[in-house]
């Protein structure tokens, strides 16, 4: 199929295009990077949402989104979700089970679900995530969800792709006090205390009071109006909460709106897009045949103690410039 085939059926949101389509730019064969680079170039500009939802494994990034993915349905909005499952180190393989886990969301006719592996790719993303959310967009989705991996702190790529970053907590998780360190959490436009409800509701409110505290002492950003960013108690299981955040969330991304601050957030992420690309591509040089045995015999030398690593690195970087 070539690129102009699968760009008509793609802008008309045909599902099967857009899951092609994504297959088509997450393969690393040249061919296929050169297609899908047409396609991508194609593509028109969207005025879709994209939320980034990041999370430590347990709280519940799964069950939240397909509630909240319901419920976004429910108004209408067609929602895509790109969640990204660890890989393993080992044998490189991913279970890709949130399809199983958002087992409603994923039969929903108004939603699409894809699962990709994060192959290594740090950040708690894949690398064509990027790729994926233009994708999702050109189909006709409203609203693209882009769940990572879930792996702490250094989790923050994601909001590097993302018009709204949400970050999702468990009450009573005995980390409250990393409010008040950098990192994710001054990424984050919205924080969700999940489970609030039951036995956990008591628990949930404390942590959002906690939470608020501690949003209150980061500096405060220019992308945000008054009050943000903002703790709420949320509970996937019984819905409580769900549309109070989405009402703050599309206040907020309303008033950057009005403000100029989503088109230049928009840019900043074209601007990061262009980097990593950049960035992959010098990595890239040095999975070419004559650069691996370079590395290789470098590699074994060091090894040996015959070459100190900085000295390797330091004959590997003047190999390429030669090289070039």
């Amino acid at each position: 199929m070539t690129t102009d085939d699968l760009l008509t059926p793609l802008l008309r949101g045909d599902r099967r295009a857009l899951s092609r389509a994504i297959t088509l730019v997450e393969s690393t064969r040249p061919d296929h990077r050169e297609r899908a680079g047409r396609l991508i170039a194609a593509l028109p500009d969207s005025t879709a949402l994209r939320i980034g939802l990041s999370g430590t494994p347990g709280v519940g990034k799964s069950t939240f989104i397909e509630a909240f993915g319901t419920m976004l349905t429910e108004q209408g909005l067609r929602v895509a979700v790109l969640a990204v499952d660890p890989s393993s180190t080992r044998s490189g393989g991913s279970i890709l089970g949130d399809k199983t886990r958002m087992e409603l969301l994923s039969r929903n006719p108004r939603a699409y679900v894809r699962p990709s592996p994060s192959s290594a790719h740090l950040g708690g993303v894949a690398r064509r995530t990027r790729e994926a959310i233009r994708l999702c967009e050109a189909a006709g989705h409203d609203v693209v969800l882009i769940e990572t991996v879930g792996v702490g702190q250094s989790e923050t790529l994601v909001a590097q792709m993302s018009d709204l970053f949400i970050l999702l907590l468990a009450p009573a998780g005995g980390d409250e006090l990393q409010g008040v360190k950098r990192g994710i959490m001054e990424m984050a436009d919205l924080i969700l205390v999940n489970k609030a409800d039951g036995d956990l509701l008591s628990p949930a409110r404390r942590t959002v009071a906690d939470y608020a505290g501690a949003l209150r002492l980061l500096r405060k950003r220019p992308q945000d109006p008054d009050g943000f960013p903002e703790a709420m108690p949320v509970s996937a299981t019984t819905g409580a909460g769900l549309p109070e955040a989405w009402s703050c969330m599309r206040h907020l991304a309303d008033w950057r709106r009005e403000a100029g601050h989503f088109d230049r957030i928009r840019a900043e992420q074209a601007r990061d897009w262009f980097m990593a690309e950049l960035q992959g591509g010098l990595l890239a040089q040095l999975d070419a045949p004559d650069a691996r045995a370079r590395i290789s015999d470098l590699g074994a030398r060091v090894t040996q103690g015959a070459l100190p690593p900085v000295e390797a690195a330091r004959q590997m970087l003047d190999w390429l410039r030669q090289s070039r």
